[in-house]
């Protein structure tokens, strides 16, 4: 994607850059998942039922979280610390949060800007029996947390699709858009520059982000936070036509990010 804004455009209008990367094309994924009639209540992942809310993310219709969950499930006590404690960032409907405290994790915290996702999140943690372990905080990042609150494992499910920073490029955006998009990777400058902050000595912050994301523009930003970004897992995924690579990055404070990490 072209370091400079796309022009103003609306989702009718063809797409100006590559189907993979013009966030115009995840506009249109996020509002065909929220309007169509057979949005499910509830769906199955990993195993489990899950509760739906309307107006939050969908997995039934992306297999990020999926991919991400085990990805995460795969790292061992680098992905869900047992006995330790987790917060997940934009938790949508709390599967990775659930999940981790059904892993062993004793304290898990929850945000989500998206007050829809904060409630879903909680409905999902008393259906699996977790309600006692984990805590749903409505938050803008890390806004809603004490200044001294720290974990072992601090991870964000990006919604890694570049979008134009000025509104005046952009169609009105709703919350349920927001997760999918991030107008001028506001959010990731943010995850970047305080996630360090709020890891425990021996614990980590990962991002979860995809080959739909400007990696290039991560990794600019990256660099002005002073902060390392290194691939920790991948996987390829067939997400309707396009095959969508998933990365775990881990973040660590002190240096440019090495060359390709991100990408």
């Amino acid at each position: 994607m072209a370091e400079r804004p796309a022009p103003r455009a609306s989702l009718g209008e063809p797409p100006a850059a590559s189907p993979v990367t013009d966030y115009r094309n995840s506009l249109r994924r996020s509002r065909e998942s929220r309007d169509r009639r057979d949005r499910p209540a509830e769906f199955r992942l990993a195993g489990r039922d899950w509760t739906l809310l309307d107006d939050v993310f969908p997995p039934v219709y992306s297999p990020s979280t999926g991919t991400f969950l085990d990805l995460l499930a795969r790292l061992g006590p680098r992905g869900f610390p047992r006995g330790g404690t987790v917060l997940e960032v934009g938790c949508g409907a709390g599967v990775i949060a659930v999940s981790a405290a059904l892993a062993g994790c004793a304290h898990v915290v929850a945000t989500d800007v998206n007050p829809h996702a904060v409630r879903n999140t909680a409905l999902n943690a008393a259906r699996h029996g977790v309600a006692g372990r984990l805590r749903c905080r409505e938050s803008d990042m890390f806004a809603a947390l004490a200044p001294d609150e720290t974990f072992d494992l601090v991870f964000w499910h990006a919604n890694f699709v570049l979008a134009p920073e000025d509104p005046e490029d952009l169609p009105p955006l709703s919350l349920h858009d927001l997760a999918y998009v991030d107008p001028g990777y506001r959010a990731h400058r943010a995850f970047l520059r305080e996630a360090p902050d709020r890891v425990r000595p021996g614990g980590a912050a990962l991002l979860g982000f995809g080959s739909r994301g400007d990696a290039e523009a991560l990794r600019r930003l990256a660099d002005a936070a002073g902060v390392t970004l290194t691939a920790v897992a991948a996987r390829e995924v067939r997400e309707r036509d396009d095959v969508v690579e998933y990365r775990l990055l881990r973040l660590d404070r002190g240096g440019p990010a090495a060359g390709g990490a991100a990408g």
